[in-house]
C-alpha cells in the first residue's frame, strides 16, 4: 500500500502548481451477490425456418417427410430444425398437426429466433457507497493484512442492504455477458443472494492548485485499480468549505 501510494503522490505532483496537503486512507464495504439466472440466445431466424413456420401457418402437416416433399429439402435438415423449433417451444403439435405457439407467431413476425439457455450463475460486487453494482470480480478483490478505518459516510442502512434493485443486477449481467459473447440476453433473474462484506481500501488526497487557487481531492479506489470520481464528489460535496479553512 505504501509504494502505491508513493506512486500516487509522484503522479499528482507532475503538476509543479500542485500541492499536496494531506493523504490519508479508509476503507469502503463491497458486498458480494451470488445471482442466478436465464439467460437466452438471440439471433436472426434463417430463411429455411421461417419458410416451415410460414408453411405450418397457412397447412396442415403431420410429420417431417411432408414438410420435406413440399421444401424440397433433406429430410434430415427439416428434422433438426423442426427439433429445435420443438424445444425453443415454437410450434407443438395439437390434433395431429403441427401449429405455431403464440411465441413462435411472434418470433416469425420478427424475424428472430430466442432460445432459452441453462441457467447460470454469477458474482457481482455491489458497493452502498456507490449505491451501484462495481465494474469488478472477486479475483479483483486483494488480501490486505491491515486495513485503514471505515470510510465516514458509509450509509449503514445500505451497508446492510440484502435486497437489490433487478434492473441493476440485469444491467451488470447483461455488461459481462456482451464481454464474451454478442447474441446472449439476460432478461430474468431466478435468484440474488447477498454474501459477505469485504473492506476494500482506498488512498485519499486533499490538494491544492497554487494556480487557479482550490481545494480539492483525489481517491484512488484499489479494487477499480483507477480515480473513484463517485466518491470525490462526495467528498467535495461535503467537506470542501472545511478544507479552505483548513488548509488555506
Amino acid at each position: 500500500m505504501l509504494k502505491l501510494q508513493q506512486r500516487l503522490m509522484r503522479e499528482l505532483q507532475q503538476n509543479r502548481h500542485v500541492k499536496i496537503m494531506k493523504s490519508t486512507d479508509w476503507c469502503i464495504p463491497i458486498r458480494t451477490i451470488e445471482v442466478t439466472y436465464e439467460p437466452i440466445r438471440r439471433s436472426t431466424m434463417d430463411v429455411l425456418m421461417q419458410m416451415l413456420l410460414i408453411s405450418m401457418q397457412e397447412a396442415n402437416f403431420q410429420n417431417v417427410e411432408e414438410l420435406s416433399e413440399l421444401l424440397l429439402v433433406d429430410p434430415l435438415f427439416i428434422e433438426d430444425l423442426v427439433s429445435l423449433m420443438s424445444r425453443v417451444r415454437l410450434i407443438e403439435q395439437a390434433d395431429g398437426f403441427y401449429r405455431l405457439t403464440p411465441k413462435g407467431e411472434q418470433q416469425l413476425a420478427r424475424g428472430i429466433l430466442e432460445e432459452e439457455l441453462e441457467v447460470e450463475t454469477a458474482t457481482l460486487l455491489f458497493s452502498p457507497c456507490h449505491q451501484a453494482i462495481l465494474p469488478a470480480g472477486e479475483e479483483d478483490i486483494e488480501e490486505f493484512d491491515e486495513l485503514p478505518e471505515p470510510y465516514r459516510y458509509v450509509d449503514k442502512e445500505a451497508e446492510q442492504q440484502e435486497q437489490f434493485d433487478e434492473a441493476m443486477l440485469l444491467e451488470a449481467l447483461q455488461q459481462e455477458e456482451e464481454a464474451t459473447s454478442a447474441q446472449k440476453i439476460v432478461e430474468t433473474i431466478v435468484s440474488a443472494q447477498a454474501q459477505q462484506i469485504n473492506d476494500i481500501p482506498c488512498l485519499q488526497f486533499i490538494l491544492y492548485d497554487k494556480e487557479k487557487n482550490i481545494v480539492y481531492v483525489r481517491v484512488w479506489n484499489t479494487l477499480l485499480n483507477q480515480w473513484d470520481e463517485k466518491l470525490e464528489q462526495q467528498l467535495t460535496e461535503k467537506e470542501q468549505l472545511q478544507w479552505r479553512e483548513q488548509y488555506l
